[in-house]
Parts: C-alpha cells; structure tokens; sequence
C-alpha cells in the first residue's frame, strides 16, 4: 500500500493564510483511512515482512495490531521500547521488507491463482492455531474451495520420511485411505516419501486431504509434486503462511511443522530417522495437547528408529485407521477388538476343558487316573467325558479314555 504522504491542503482562493501546514508523519505511512479492510490488509503485508514463528513480531502484534505494526515499520524509526525483541540488524531488514510490501498487489495476484487470504478473527480461521500464543501465523495464503476452519475441526496429520521404505509409503497410503474413508481430512506437508503417499491415499479413496506448504502456495514445490499439488488443490486444500511467489528454505520447513501440529487433532508418524523433521511436528502436537502417534517398523530399520523412540516416549502405537480414530475420534469411534481366532476348545465349560487337559496325549487313561490329574471326581470326569465325546474331543477304548486323532494334532 502506497504512503499517505504530500504537501497539506491549498488554501481557498481569498482565504487568510496562516501558518504552513506540517506534512503528514512519516508514522502515518500506513493510514488506515484509505482501505476500510486495512487490518487484513496489514497481515497480508506482514506475511511479506516477517518470517512465519517469529514470537516478537507476534508480540508486537498483539501489542500494537497488524495496522499499528506496519506504521511502526514504515515510519520513523521507533522507541526501543516499541519494538523490544528484535536486534538492530533484524529490524532494519523487516522495515526494508515493510517499505517494499505492496499488499494489493499480493491479493491480486493470489485472486487470479484461486487462492484467498484468511486471517485471526475471519469466519475460515481456524482457531486452535490461537494455542500457538505468539508463534501463531499471521494469517493464511488458502488455495482450494473448502472451508478450512469446517475441515480442521475433524484432521489428522500423517507425516514421515522422504526417502521412505515401501513399506513406510504402503503404511501412509493405506492409513490416509482409510482416515478419508471415515470421513477424516488428511493433513500433511506435500514432500516426496510418506507426504506424497498420504495425499494420495486420501484422493485415490474420495477423500479430503490438505497439504501445508512451507512457500507461497502458487509455487509447485518439490517441482515433481506438481500435479498433486494440482489435484490437492482441486479435491481440497493448499496453504500456507508465506504470500504468492515465495521459495522455501530449510527453516520455513522446520516452522511449518507448527502450523501442521495445531491445525489438526493429532499427528502420525508413519516412518522417521532420528533427527527427522517429522518427529518436531509429533512432539509439538505433544506440547500443544494433541495425540502423538507412530507407525511401528522393523527394529533393524533406521528409518523407523525415531518412530520407535517417539513409541518409547509420548507417543501411541497405531496400526491402522481404526486405531488412530479411536484416539482422535469422539465418543464411541473404538477399534474393534484384535484377538486370534477362536478354536473349539476355547467354548469349552472351564471344568470340562479341565478333564480334555488332563488326558495324555500319546495313550489311554482311566477314569480314577483323569480325576486324580483334574482335581474332580470320578462321576465328574465321567460326565465331563462323554460331553466331550459327543464335541468328537475324545474317544472311549474299552474301559479307557484317549484323544481323537483330530484332537492331537
């Protein structure tokens, strides 16, 4: 947005002159009398001027308010007290960045991508990213028709390794299928490895699935995830903090991962070696009261070593969509019950399968022998005998009892 800045009004022709009017403040480089919607605007500048996570900037923000802020950095060069926080060499950057951020401009260019600009306040805001206090993005660059803040409230974020074992991109797959499939909006981060493969798990079931980027959502990163950022896009949602055109860089990549840990309900770790980023978002939801979950892998796996300490720790073991749902879900939305089949002995009376335990497997045994090794009598072993005769458990031979040969094997 342009400065307000310009000699005063010329008197009117026979007017007494007096003194010459000051000129406008350089504070007032930033007037909130020339765009009614100035506040949004302001954020949608302040995503051009501040790194996303920056907590003094967030509290700058929360002191003075995103219009307030930018006259801060547009104008003359504030008290130290106004701007605590930040160094010398910081501020000067942010106040270039302030003098060159053309809002209008931003807004425009996101219109005409599809995109739109939500913020703190607005009706798609999703607020549990308030649980980020100062560290909370300034707003929202979205790309996609769904409502963000709807779709958030039912998420889950399923993260992991880029250079991910097939079994790892099988696991993510079949997970986000199986989330979308019960009506979950898949979250992640758009990378190669087990990003790619939870998106595509959710849009191959029908699904709803959003990916978080850590550049502007108008730049196809990584180059070859364009088409699914495409189809993403068009099934659900794209966003990010940074404003159309921006690149990534290693630590937006690493911030980012606060945005995916607050969005959603709680985060699965599908495949992570020891020092994977993944692992920052699972033990950020940790700290912001979100389920942490993992994956489990084959214990000679490096891949899934960070996973397996993240299991050691906070986090819950989950197999499947079930599992996960039964965690994140409400009231209710449980698992079923994982147990072996069910064998013919397991219907058994107790007492009765105490007499079939108490014959020996290669031989003929007496009824006084089987009631001595059951702890019973012998009218009771005989009762129990042939119950368990008729079941085709055992067989009689003359005045002993054995196994069926069914029954041994």
């Amino acid at each position: 947005m342009t400065a307000a800045r310009g000699p005063g009004r010329e008197p009117l022709p026979g007017a007494a002159r007096g003194p010459a009017p000051a000129p406008a403040p350089e504070a007032d480089a930033w007037d909130a009398r020339e765009d009614p919607g100035t506040e949004v605007s302001a954020r949608a500048a302040l995503t051009r001027v501040l790194e996303p996570g920056d907590v003094h900037a967030g509290r700058w923000l929360r002191e003075h308010g995103a219009a307030g802020l930018m006259r801060l950095l547009t104008g003359p060069d504030p008290e130290p007290e106004a701007l605590g926080g930040a160094g010398r060499r910081r501020l000067a950057g942010y106040r270039r960045r302030a003098a060159l951020a053309d809002p209008r401009r931003d807004l425009a260019a996101a219109a005409e991508a599809g995109c739109r600009f939500i913020c703190p306040g607005s009706a798609q805001w999703p607020t549990q990213l308030d649980d980020l206090g100062d560290a909370r993005p300034v707003g929202l660059w979205v790309r996609g028709a769904p409502d963000l803040r709807t779709w958030a409230l039912r998420s889950v974020a399923v993260v992991g390794a880029r250079a991910c074992t097939p079994y790892g991109a099988h696991m993510a797959h079949t997970l986000a299928a199986g989330l979308a499939e019960r009506g979950w909006v898949v979250v992640s981060g758009a990378a190669y490895g087990i990003d790619g493969a939870a998106h595509r798990g959710a849009l191959g079931s029908g699904g709803a699935t959003a990916a978080v980027l850590a550049c502007g959502v108008d730049v196809a990163y990584p180059r070859g995830h364009a088409g699914l950022l495409g189809a993403i896009a068009g099934q659900g949602l794209v966003l990010g903090e940074l404003p159309p055109g921006s690149h990534p860089t290693p630590a937006r990549f690493v911030l980012r991962n606060r945005v995916i840990a607050a969005l959603t309900r709680g985060t699965v770790v599908v495949e992570a070696a020891y020092r994977s980023g993944s692992l920052v978002t699972a033990r950020r939801a940790g700290e912001l009261g979100r389920f942490t979950m993992g994956v489990p892998g084959p214990a000679t796996s490096g891949l899934s070593a960070g996973v397996h300490e993240l299991l050691r720790g906070e986090g819950v073991l989950v197999t499947d969509a079930a599992e996960v749902v039964e965690l994140v879900g409400g009231i209710g939305e449980l698992a079923p019950e994982r147990r072996g089949p069910v064998l013919p002995r397991d219907l058994l009376h107790p007492d009765t399968a105490r007499v079939l335990e108490a014959l020996p497997a290669g031989r003929t045994a007496q009824v006084d022998e089987l009631a001595l090794a059951a702890g019973t009598g012998t009218d009771e072993v005989i009762g129990r005998l042939y119950e368990l005769h008729s079941l085709g458990f055992v067989e009689r031979l003359g005045a002993g009892w054995r196994l069926t040969p069914q029954t041994r094997r």
